[in-house]
């Protein structure tokens, strides 16, 4: 499946945002900044934690001040709930996660692309619908009451740029100047000036609803990712060679500063890695050791969220977590079979962190968000794909929700004058209620105008 050109834009200009001192290339006129550009970022390791993090914002602070406030924070609230946000990048077409195969005029707007009634899951709530069969984890956990789906969620007057409306997403409002995401406010409201880890992008860089204005936030690729590396040197040459760099942080350094320094990274990059033991592979399958079996290959999504079970488990002061999903969702062309294979590692990556979350008796603290830009075209295009369109579906996991939808599905009959579904749901009326009713703050004080959008019940 090939990108459009926007699309690869976006990218760009978002990896400059974690590229300190680089600045941000061109844009087209009109696109918004992505919130959180300019936030300083610094590197630091949080040796209570073991873990190496870019830090944004919080400059003021020296690394020792985040280690205390970390220790604090994991004392002070060790059954804080986490809301973890979780991105389809490029639009997921909303009519094959859930197809509308009860509806005639859905083998008319896609000939070649339309799943056949019992191609998948049934969806129990509607009729007309059908779950994607790759979507069966999603369906499996609907069925025990654990998944509240959302079949046509956006906002009035929707924008078809990628970049305009993931921006709208992630700030909270239909606004190009804000500067913060919307989990960032939440944040600059409850935070702590010293636990960079209650805000966590698992991610080479700053997830943009995180961006804050007072608080720090942090970026970490993932917990297994910290290993040093020499050509040839594995196994117990390996370790032995972790341990010759320990000794030489223990060395003396007869007052020269510039080998207080050297002894001082050296002993430091030792403690991390021995802090991080608990975290990398054991194996060939390279996944972390989880009470349940992770999908296996390379894509790091399955990885980062075995990572986040981890963590949690350890009993890290997370908060709010965003990251992104696995594959790319603007399916322009060829869609059926790369979307096929993206959702089904989504979901199984999905599945599994649930029952990890299940297993460790964590489930009770942990609400994921599912969602993306917008949805597509309701017709197929002439190259097997679909277009930008308006209305998408997202979803709500955990086992706190109600397990009940969200708005409706809007039909194909009445399609907006662009061709595209009509959304039947606004998402900051939902993120007013996973505000108030999971994370417990005041919406008003974080989205605009917030008490204007319908708050659906999201959990039991």
């Amino acid at each position: 499946m090939a990108c459009c050109n926007e699309h690869s834009r976006s990218e760009i200009v978002r990896r400059g945002l974690a590229e300190a001192g680089r600045g941000l290339p061109a844009i087209e006129p009109g696109m918004p900044l992505p919130a959180g550009t300019g936030l300083d970022r610094r590197t630091f390791v949080a040796r209570g934690v073991g873990l190496a993090l870019a830090v944004y914002g919080g400059a003021a602070l020296r690394p020792r001040a985040f280690d205390d406030g970390i220790a604090a924070a994991a004392a002070a609230s060790p059954q804080q709930k986490v809301f973890v946000s979780i991105f389809l990048d490029g639009g997921a077409d909303s009519l094959s996660l859930l197809a509308p195969t009860g509806d005639s005029l859905y083998p008319q707007f896609r000939p070649r692309l339309a799943l056949a009634a019992g191609a998948g899951p049934a969806f129990t709530e509607d009729p007309r619908l059908t779950w994607h069969p790759s979507l069966s984890p999603l369906a499996q956990l609907h069925g025990e009451g654990k998944v509240n789906v959302i079949p046509g969620i956006g906002y009035d007057h929707p924008n078809q740029s990628h970049f305009t409306s993931r921006h709208f997403w992630e700030v909270g409002a239909a606004d190009e100047r804000l500067a913060t995401g919307w989990l960032g406010r939440y944040l600059d409201r409850v935070g702590r000036p010293d636990n960079p880890l209650q805000g966590l992008s698992l991610d080479w860089s700053l997830q943009p609803s995180l961006a804050t204005a007072n608080m720090p936030v942090a970026a970490v690729d993932a917990p297994d990712r910290y290993d040093f590396w020499a050509r040839g040197v594995w196994g117990e040459v390996s370790n032995r060679m972790v341990g010759t760099i320990a000794k030489l942080g223990a060395l003396p350094t007869n007052g020269d500063p510039g080998l207080r320094a050297a002894s001082e990274a050296a002993a430091q990059s030792a403690r991390l890695y021995e802090q991080l033991a608990p975290f990398r592979p054991k194996d060939d399958r390279k996944s972390l050791v989880s009470p349940v079996a992770y999908p296996g290959g390379d894509d790091r999504f399955p990885r980062r969220l075995a990572g986040l079970a981890a963590m949690l488990a350890a009993g890290l002061p997370l908060r709010v977590v965003a990251l992104s999903a696995a594959g790319r969702y603007d399916t322009h062309d060829n869609q059926a079979q790369g979307l096929s294979d993206d959702l089904k590692l989504t979901a199984d990556s999905l599945l599994a962190f649930q029952r990890d979350l299940e297993a460790r008796g964590l489930a009770d603290r942990v609400l994921v968000h599912v969602w993306t830009e917008f949805g597509r075209r309701a017709k197929e295009n002439g190259s097997g794909g679909t277009d930008h369109g308006a209305a998408g579906t997202g979803f709500l996991i955990g086992s706190q929700v109600s397990g009940q939808m969200i708005g409706e599905f809007p039909g194909l009959a009445k399609l907006d004058d662009h061709g595209n579904l009509r959304a039947t749901s606004d998402f900051r009326g939902l993120y007013g209620s996973i505000l108030e009713d999971w994370l417990g703050t005041d919406a008003a004080a974080i989205i605009p105008r917030a008490r204007k959008f319908a708050r659906p019940k999201i959990l039991r």
